[in-house]
Order: structure tokens, then sequence, then C-alpha cells
């Protein structure tokens, strides 16, 4: 059975980010913000979850804008975020400069379907995540396992995303020397 939704408005709500809930560790799908009057829970869009995942920190103050949508057939209402915005840190859990962790300047996005993984993606990855470690730039840049690619012919796939550009099918050493040009 399918489920029929209908746009009703877009939101921006300001609150408390308490935290993050999904199915397993490290792999949510939606954050809980208090409000004045209730607790939300708002879908996060995939492109946006490492992200916040490395910046968010619960009871800090955030804006999230996103659209609402009606559940026709459960007449419940669905909020998704297109944008979350810090505020400012609550002032009880205040962090110092240091310890903040700022976001990478850069993603490594690599399939992690049977092909790929069959064409030597797995080994691709672990040896990908000893280079980084070897040179010290693994909390530099984001590995993102992801789907498939629909390139499967020139498995196994990956991307580097170096700022606006993105680099394919090049070696793990090209990749190291990029990124070492790139964030230095």
């Amino acid at each position: 059975m399918s489920h029929h939704y209908l746009k009703l408005s877009e939101f921006n709500l300001e609150g408390q980010f308490i935290g993050f809930v999904g199915e397993t560790p490290g792999k949510f799908k939606y954050l809980q913000l208090a409000l004045e009057s209730e607790n939300v829970q708002i879908k996060i869009p995939k492109e946006l979850r490492q992200f916040l995942s490395l910046s968010l920190v619960p009871g800090e103050q955030i804006r999230v804008f996103g659209i609402s949508k009606l559940d026709t057939h459960t007449g419940e209402i669905k909020l998704k975020a297109f944008g979350v915005t810090p505020i400012g840190v609550c002032p009880n859990q205040e962090i110092p400069l240091q310890q903040r962790k700022s976001p990478p300047k850069a993603k490594i996005l690599v399939c992690q379907k049977s092909g790929c993984i069959k064409r030597g993606g797995k080994s691709f990855l672990s040896e990908l995540e000893k280079m980084l470690s070897d040179h010290g730039l693994s909390d530099q840049v984001i590995i993102e396992q992801t789907g498939c690619f629909k390139c499967c012919k020139s498995a196994p796939n990956y991307i580097l995303q170096i700022g606006t550009k993105e680099y394919k099918k090049i070696h793990p050493e090209a990749i190291v020397s990029l990124l070492q040009s790139y964030l230095s």
C-alpha cells in the first residue's frame, strides 16, 4: 500500500537539540527538537546526516527549516528538514573552542553495493582508510559508504569531493596527494 502525502507548508522552528533517533547507532534518520510546547521529531535528508552527526551537540539551540506533509491515509503530519543551523550552545554546556569539531572539507563517497564489493570495493575502502591514516588525513575527510551510483560496469565506484569539485576513478595515492595539496 503506497502512502500519499499532501504538502501542507514550510516550517522554520527554533529549539533545543535533544539528540538523534535512528534504527541503529550511527544510522539515524531523525533529530529531536525541544520546543516550548512539545518535542518534535524531524526527518533529516541523507546528505545532511553525516555532517550533523559531527557538528551538533545535545543542548545546543538550533534552527530547522523544511516542509510539513500530511499522510492522507493516517492523518499524521510529517516534518522533513532541508536545513539545520546552530543558533548557539546552551550556556551550561559551553564547549571550549579547541574541542569543537570543525566540519571536514572533503568527502569520499564509496559504493558498498554487491557489484562494487565483488569488484574490489572492500579492498579499496580498507586501502584508502589506511593511506589516509598514515598521512594524518583521517580527521579531515569523511568517508561515506553509499548505495549504488548506477555505473556498475566501472566498479568499484567512488567519488572524491573537495570543495565544489568531484573526482572519479583516481588511485588512492592520487586521492592522498590531492587532499594534501587542498587541505594544506
